[in-house]
């Protein structure tokens, strides 16, 4: 079964990503941060990560992609998650920057686009009610 790391310092988020992907089939582990996530990679790497970007720290899941880019996990897809486009932090964010990241989802996600994304990186066929955005 694929494992899916949702790392989130918003418990509803996380338990909206548990009931999204769990009901697609996909074992989901959650983490409340940065910190958290990296050992939790460590001890045990999953197929995806689905990575906020503003937890402990503004940049906190830019920091958790970098970290694993460097040691090695790039490997892992990312998907980075946030609603810092609509924020007043959004200034911060590295634009002009390589990230090591995959694809990318605003806030508030659609179940639909999380799962066409997610089956996209894990390889698996896309289902006819799955509406990616482009």
């Amino acid at each position: 079964m694929t494992r899916i790391l949702v790392v989130d310092d918003d418990p509803d988020f996380c338990e909206i990503a548990r009931l999204i992907l769990t009901s697609a089939h996909y074992e989901v582990e959650t983490a409340p941060s940065g910190d958290v996530a990296l050992r939790k990679v460590r001890e045990r790497p999953p197929d995806l990560i689905l990575l906020d970007v503003m937890m402990r720290g503004i940049l906190d899941g830019v920091h958790v992609a970098r970290t694993l880019e460097e040691e090695g996990a790039r490997h892992i897809p990312i998907i980075m998650v946030s609603s810092i486009t609509n924020s007043p932090m959004a200034g911060m964010f590295p634009t002009d920057e390589y990230l090591p990241i995959d694809l990318w989802l605003s806030k508030p996600v659609q179940p639909q686009d999380l799962l066409a994304k997610v089956r996209r990186l894990v390889g698996e066929p896309t289902l006819a009610n799955d509406k990616p955005n482009p």
